[in-house]
């Protein structure tokens, strides 16, 4: 019995030695042949074996030939499965071969409306895959639309890019045209009235600082320096609200537009850790499009509400008819403005939306927008403090 355990053992040894050299031989070829080879290995070691100790005479060829016959059926059985599971394998490895292909295209992904939906195959053969390959597909396919929707919102910041260097040039160029045409008409004396001319010398100024500043603004926000400027601070939203309602109260009542507040008076002061300068100007910016863009006789509501969660909502309704479904999704992009905008005086450099997207996504919260009856209304939720 030793020595039929050590005969058996050194030609199972021997034969795995040379199943690992087919293997090193066939490792460049398709996979399905390394299976193969890996599922012949044990039958072959056991097929020797047996033929070793039947020349030996301690197995007698009355058993060999039962033990051949079912080795014999073990050989097919095992070479037809492991040749089945290779064409699987390989299979699907050159599906995903193709898929990582059309990932790499020549625009980096395929076409968004050719992506499959995520979680679903792509490809007709990958239900059969093993589940390691098909999880493996299947996040392949998330990946692609992940890159897709980045590719698609890169190419709407960079047409919002573009757009504003366009309004900039407009929007400075008419301001400076009209200075350059007071200034010649100072210079020559044909201007009668002086001071007027002065005044309006300064307003055109005043805007064309206010766009440079909003410029500033936005680049700084973009920016996301890794620690702030200058140190956070309880903001009491309540007291931020009344401020912002105190200054454009008269600009509303001049266009004919009712500006009302409903803040929290309960004692809650609704304060959050941040920089007050950049909080008030995001809400001014909300409130200062809500009334420019509704008609008179209208009316403007900014809300400022603690919610059951313990989060601060602040809501800025107008009255300007809704916007259609289409924009809602553009509303807060870099530059971007209604075409009925643009070109008239008071039509900004569409750059307040984004900045007070950019402060409140500072402040680690969200910001948003739906239409209501009558017009719309930007919700600002900020997160609760600890």
């Amino acid at each position: 019995m030793v020595q039929i355990i050590a005969i058996t053992a050194l030609t199972c040894v021997v034969v795995a030695a040379l199943g690992a050299l087919v293997l090193q031989a066939v490792r460049a070829r398709s996979l399905l042949w390394s299976i193969v080879v890996a599922a012949l290995v044990p039958l072959v070691a056991v097929t020797a074996s047996v033929a070793l100790n039947v020349q030996l005479m301690f197995i007698s060829s009355h058993d060999s030939t039962a033990v051949s016959v079912a080795l014999a059926c073990a050989t097919v059985i095992g070479v037809l499965l492991s040749f089945v599971l290779g064409r699987r394998v390989s299979t699907g490895s050159r599906e995903l071969t193709s898929a990582l292909r059309e990932l790499a295209g020549p625009h980096g992904s395929t076409s968004p409306g050719a992506l499959p939906a995520p979680g679903r195959s792509s490809a007709p053969g990958r239900s059969s895959a093993p589940a390691e390959i098909t999880a493996l597909a299947e996040e392949l396919d998330v990946t692609r639309h992940r890159l897709g929707t980045a590719q698609r919102r890169a190419r709407a910041l960079e047409d919002s890019r573009r757009e504003l260097v366009a309004f900039m040039s407009h929007d400075l160029r008419t301001p400076l045209a009209g200075l350059r045409a007071l200034a010649e008409g100072l210079e020559d004396g044909v201007i009668d009235d002086e001071p007027g001319a002065l005044r309006q010398m300064r307003q055109t100024v005043d805007r064309m600082n206010g766009l440079v500043g909003d410029l500033f603004e936005l680049s700084r926000l973009h920016a996301a320096p890794a620690t702030d400027p200058e140190p956070r601070a309880m903001v009491s939203l309540v007291e931020l609200s009344h401020d912002v309602v105190g200054e454009l109260v008269v600009h509303a009542r001049q266009r004919g537009v009712t500006l009302v507040l409903d803040a929290a008076d309960d004692g809650d002061r609704l304060a959050v850790r941040g920089h007050s300068e950049e909080l008030a100007r995001a809400v001014t910016n909300l409130v200062g499009n809500a009334i420019r863009h509704t008609d008179a006789g209208g009316t403007v509501a900014l809300s400022a509400r603690r919610a059951p969660d313990g989060r601060i909502h602040i809501a800025v309704t107008d009255g300007c008819g809704g916007i259609p479904e289409t924009d809602l999704g553009r509303l807060f992009d870099v530059g971007w403005r209604a075409a009925p905008e643009r070109g008239t005086e008071d039509a900004g450099a569409g750059l307040g939306l984004a900045i007070a997207k950019g402060v409140v996504e500072a402040h680690s919260g969200s910001i948003g927008v739906a239409n209501v009856p009558g017009g719309c209304r930007f919700d600002v939720v900020l997160p609760q403090q600890a």
